[in-house]
């Protein structure tokens, strides 16, 4: 049955049990979650798509990291181990759903614009115990749910993660300071190897240029600070811009709205909270 309601997070091995022994094709959970809680890498048989109504969290598997605002949801296909980071507190919204009914979803992560209508099936769906999901009502909410997740736009929050240990270093110490400003022939001093090997494995790997993935981590890292309520000239400058300007440009080119504007949409799209 659905856990709405329930604010306590539940230990990883009962949630684990909970999604294992569900009686129909969609499992719902709910939960709020404390600023700053981490679940730690997991994975599940069963697809999940994470979803929340207030506060802003991180995604992180394997081939990068997602950062998901409020009205934005995650995609994650079955068996792939990944990991949640709140930003701040996240009143989760999230379903389970069994791996026949996901076939013709995608087959790896990606961030998902949720419309209006997926927004009130999660929801309606969060009101159902697992077995009312299998026929009449509840599986017509699962079928329409399924159909708005394949017509689903994914949105640009996505950050991708290399493989080779020479660009992971760079990439993690990217992450950590998004200020830092060496270029990439001073970061091949670092990590022992040519600017143009370097700008190689970036393309090949990350499918972006070294400028364009840094740029990307600069926009993603400063979402969440913008999300505390920072002046967007802190911002930009806790995240490597010489100033407002400069940032407000780059935001608008991703993200198509200024910064302010991207977070009014996804605040004015919200739910109250339980």
């Amino acid at each position: 049955m659905s856990t709405n309601g329930q604010n306590t997070p539940l230990a990883r091995a009962e949630l684990q049990a909970l999604i294992e022994r569900s009686p129909g094709p969609v499992q719902a959970y709910a939960r709020n979650y404390p600023a700053d809680w981490d679940t730690g890498r997991h994975s599940h048989r069963r697809a999940q798509l994470v979803f929340a109504t207030r506060g802003m969290m991180t995604v992180t598997t394997q081939e990068g990291l997602w950062v998901v605002p409020p009205q934005r949801a995650v995609w994650v296909p079955p068996d792939i181990e990944h990991a949640l980071k709140m930003h701040d507190v996240v009143h989760l919204r999230t379903l389970y759903i069994d791996p026949s009914c996901s076939q013709h979803l995608p087959r790896r992560p990606r961030v998902l614009a949720v419309t209006p209508l997926l927004r009130e099936i999660i929801l309606r769906l969060m009101e159902l115990p697992a077995k009312a999901t299998t026929l009449g009502r509840g599986a017509r909410l699962v079928e329409v749910m399924l159909d708005e997740l394949q017509a689903g736009s994914a949105a640009p929050l996505h950050l991708p993660e290399p493989r080779d240990p020479r660009l992971r270093r760079i990439c993690t110490a990217l992450r950590q300071d998004p200020a830092d400003g060496r270029s990439l022939a001073e970061w091949s001093r670092c990590v022992g190897a040519s600017q143009r090997t370097l700008a190689r494995r970036f393309q090949a790997e990350t499918g972006m240029g070294f400028a364009a993935w840094r740029q990307q981590s600069r926009l993603l890292a400063a979402l969440p600070l913008l999300a505390e309520g920072l002046a967007v000239t802190s911002v930009a400058l806790d995240v490597g811009y010489d100033g407002p300007s400069a940032f407000i440009a780059a935001f608008k080119r991703s993200f198509g709205v200024t910064p302010g504007r991207y977070l009014a949409a996804s605040e004015s799209s919200g739910i109250a909270s339980e």
